[in-house]
């Protein structure tokens, strides 16, 4: 009978400890995907679009007030132009990634695809998506396409490469990525080797500036760096990427924001 009851009440705090920790968890999870989880549209036809994004969560304030937002007109008669920035120094890898669908396609790096460096401070890359159309415009130009590569350093800064593109010849980064995209549904694919080498920038000129996340929460601080050659992709590429977002993203360009005083530095060795 000691026994029985030394193993009942085993049981019991055994079952009090599990469900302290799956609450716990359960808790975590839903805060660290609030945002994630929080809607936002493109659309400002539904109350819940670019204008409106600093007031759907506490945590996306700067997405309508912030002074460094993203993305932005980069208009030739404000350019700083610089031979001193020096060449964008990308060192890649291949590596194992898994391709998602959501408000953009994009392509989540699990192992080690490689890094820049900007003034000493390296960058590992993360992960890349595409918007349609164009996010950042050229004197007012916007392109049919633009894809972000994101990177993030030790202490959780971020720099983003920009590329836009218009129609033309297949991009060979989209080529290999396309029989994935087309077959891809609502759960994640894993890839192997996808090699963000593979990008082709084209120019060693670039633009410069700070801004922000173009989503929210619109975080600030975040280095920017748009190549100078516009590239080009085919319309079967843009289509494929358009049919696998979510409903209501065809279009997922934030407008253009202030520039509010800020350099923007054009490099051009």
């Amino acid at each position: 009978m000691l026994y029985n009851n030394k193993s009942f009440i085993f049981f019991i705090l055994t079952s009090l400890l599990l469900s302290s920790h799956l609450l716990h968890f359960i808790s975590a999870y839903a805060s660290q995907h609030e945002d994630h989880e929080t809607p936002f549209s493109y659309s400002e036809g539904t109350g819940k679009g670019p204008k409106s994004w600093g007031k759907i969560n506490p945590n996306w304030r700067a997405c309508g007030n912030g002074k460094m937002q993203s993305p932005i007109d980069l208009v030739g008669k404000s350019l700083l132009v610089s031979a001193t920035l020096g060449k964008l120094k990308r060192d890649y890898n291949p590596a194992s990634a898994v391709l998602q669908k959501g408000h953009f396609i994009s392509v989540k790096w699990k192992g080690d695809a490689g890094q820049i460096n900007i003034n000493g401070t390296y960058y590992k890359l993360v992960q890349c998506h595409w918007h349609t159309p164009s996010e950042h415009t050229f004197n007012g130009s916007r392109y049919e396409l633009e894809l972000h590569m994101v990177h993030i350093s030790s202490d959780n800064k971020k720099a983003v490469i920009g590329i836009v593109y218009e129609y033309g010849h297949p991009d060979p980064f989209l080529s290999r990525l396309f029989p994935y995209i087309k077959s891809l549904g609502e759960k994640e694919k894993e890839i192997r080797n996808v090699n963000p080498g593979d990008v082709k920038f084209g120019s060693r000129k670039y633009y410069r500036y700070i801004g922000s996340l173009s989503t929210p929460p619109c975080t600030e601080g975040v280095i920017w760096t748009i190549v100078n050659k516009v590239r080009t992709v085919s319309r079967e590429q843009v289509r494929a990427l358009k049919e696998k977002v979510e409903d209501g993203f065809v279009e997922n360009a934030r407008p253009t924001q202030q520039l509010k005083g800020r350099a923007i530095w054009f490099y051009s060795p």
